[in-house]
């Protein structure tokens, strides 16, 4: 599995905020440019505190797995992995909403501010700061449930040894 790249996250929340300004501007010579809903960073928030949660949670576990403290819940492989895999698609997921929500957010207070758009304005650049929170939440959980150097699983069966 691969890790998160920065770059490409980046790189998805441009393309589809400046295809997104594009759309908004379109939209809006054609008719009204539908409304930013208000339970959109609040989603966005909640998917960036389970994340969170999550990674806290499996920290403490790995934590007390290695130190192989007593009575210590170990974390199953099968687990980290689909939590690891969970982070990586709300990263990404992530990114293109806020990519989309900034695009139009930045239509919207280019294109001229009144208290409706004002407040449309705003409830765009909290979903970007949102996003924003679930890409970090993400990358924590990724390197949480990371191996340590020299557990990467090459020496199970079949594997040979130099």
């Amino acid at each position: 599995m691969k890790q998160l790249r920065i770059k490409v996250l980046v790189g998805l929340f441009l393309v589809v905020g400046i295809l997104a300004w594009a759309g908004a501007r379109l939209w809006d010579s054609f008719g009204t440019l539908p409304s930013v809903p208000v339970a959109a960073p609040i989603v966005l928030a909640l998917i960036a505190a389970v994340l969170a949660a999550t990674a806290f949670s499996l920290r403490s576990r790995l934590r007390a797995q290695r130190e192989r403290r007593p009575g210590a819940k170990g974390v199953e492989p099968l687990v980290a992995a689909r939590a690891v895999v969970f982070g990586q698609a709300s990263a990404l997921v992530a990114s293109l909403v806020a990519g989309l929500y900034g695009g139009v957010g930045a239509f919207l207070l280019t294109s001229g501010v009144d208290d409706a758009r004002s407040s449309q304005a705003v409830y765009a650049g909290l979903s970007v700061v949102a996003g924003a929170g679930v890409i970090a939440a993400a990358i924590f959980l990724e390197r949480v449930c990371k191996l340590p150097e020299g557990e990467d699983g090459d020496d199970g069966p079949g594997a040979t040894r130099a």
